[in-house]
């Protein structure tokens, strides 16, 4: 019993002494916040079969195989990040149909998120490619918006062609994939006309999807104001929230009311942070005044992680330290994330759906955090993720919570290597 006490209390696996088990794996002792099922408390989780079995208090520990002490730590659904960039391996340099673009599972995991958003890396024409060489393969979840450019984000010139630009192409890729296609994606389009933001929505409409606009380039013709206000419709999104190229707040640091006008007719927005889409001089004031993102996302990509993104936790962390409570940080990187995806089979630890789960660990401080443009704000908050379950596997375990001790784990001879 001596020993049963250490080992739960240096958060390593028990063995439950019961041959009787219900439950391959309980988290067990941890304070479980699923805003999309209404909990914020005390609670275990039990998985079987891969699946969610049950979230409880005080749930026993013979009744599982396994044990994990999650006692002090945070325990929500998988972090679902709805804008990264993952269509890697193709060679293309300088586009994110190739080398800016990461294979997920190395950047995911470790940061808690269990589904990922390719954001428009592939259109019609190469999106077949892109789902045999990362989605496919990926144990990441990874779902995709299509790009409304024929050829994705090609960088340049191919993605300033409208003559590229196919609605109905584009619409019957996403309907003969509608497991992993869940947006139309429109990006990058410098010139002054709507032809990009237009054909993206009409291939929304076609496909029944919601559209993503990166609105990077304003023209006095073509305003953000308009895109908001009169061209995206409820359900659709607009990322970059942040980014610095839209006056958020007046000279009283009041959000002004065209942004609020759009989100009560149900404009999505969203986070985006990437490598050069969030600033500290609109996201503090804009934050503190309450226009807060739908969804946060980190826009990952080989710029961004080694920048002032990093990853998940950390573009959460920024939010934190601005002084959201944190279930509501955890809700717009869960259910709400799958409310702007439409996957109501993500985003929430529902008995019976796959038992894909994040375990964080909050730290207060003093925490310095950059922003796009290297500025730095000094943060009182950081999450850190310490376990991730996929399908109920310990995919990531930062502090080996889930291994035996290993005096205990060799002194069984089948785990010794022999010749």
């Amino acid at each position: 019993m001596k020993l049963y006490r250490y080992l739960a209390l240096a958060s390593i696996v028990v063995f439950a002494s019961s041959g009787q088990t219900r439950y391959d794996l309980l988290l067990k002792g941890g304070h479980v916040i699923d805003p999309g099922n209404g909990i914020d408390g005390p609670r275990d989780v039990a998985v079987a079969g891969g699946k969610v079995a049950r979230v409880a208090a005080d749930i026993p520990a013979a009744q599982s195989r396994r044990v994990i002490d999650v006692k002090g730590l945070y325990v929500t659904p998988g972090l679902v990040d709805i804008h990264i960039h993952a269509y890697a391996g193709t060679g293309q340099r300088g586009a994110y149909s190739g080398d800016n673009s990461l294979y997920p599972d190395g950047f995911t995991f470790r940061s808690g998120v269990t589904t990922a958003v390719d954001a428009g890396g592939a259109g019609w024409r190469n999106f077949a490619d892109f789902k045999d060489r990362v989605i496919d393969r990926a144990k990441t979840r990874v779902l995709a918006m299509i790009n409304i450019v024929g050829r994705g984000m090609g960088g340049g010139a191919i993605e300033q062609r409208p003559d590229d630009m196919d609605a109905a192409a584009t619409a019957k890729v996403a309907k003969q994939f509608p497991e992993t296609i869940v947006m139309i994606k429109t990006a990058h389009y410098a010139a002054p006309e709507w032809v990009a933001v237009d054909r993206a929505i009409e291939a929304g409409k076609l496909a029944g999807l919601p559209v993503m606009v990166d609105f990077g380039t304003p023209w006095p013709t073509r305003t953000f104001e308009e895109l908001i206000t009169s061209r995206l419709r409820p359900g659709d999104i607009s990322t970059h929230m942040y980014q610095g190229l839209q006056q958020l707040v007046d000279e009283k640091g009041k959000t002004l009311p065209y942004l609020l006008a759009a989100r009560k007719r149900g404009v999505r927005f969203d986070i985006g942070h990437g490598g050069g889409s969030f600033v500290w001089y609109e996201a503090v004031p804009a934050i503190r005044d309450g226009w807060l993102p739908d969804t946060i996302s980190t826009d990952l990509h080989a710029g961004s992680v080694n920048a002032g993104m990093k990853d998940m936790v950390t573009t959460m962390s920024k939010v934190l330290s601005l002084g959201v409570p944190l279930p509501d940080v955890i809700r717009m990187a869960t259910s709400n994330a799958a409310v702007s995806i439409r996957r109501s089979d993500v985003g929430k630890l529902s008995p019976g759906a796959g038992a894909d789960v994040a375990v964080l660990r909050l730290d207060r401080g003093s925490f310095g955090y950059q922003d796009a443009r290297g500025a730095r704000f000094t943060g009182n908050a950081k999450l850190v993720c310490e376990m991730t379950l996929r399908d109920g596997t310990v995919v990531w375990d930062l502090n080996g919570r889930g291994g035996e001790d290993w005096v205990k784990f060799y002194a069984r001879p089948e785990n010794r290597r022999t010749k």
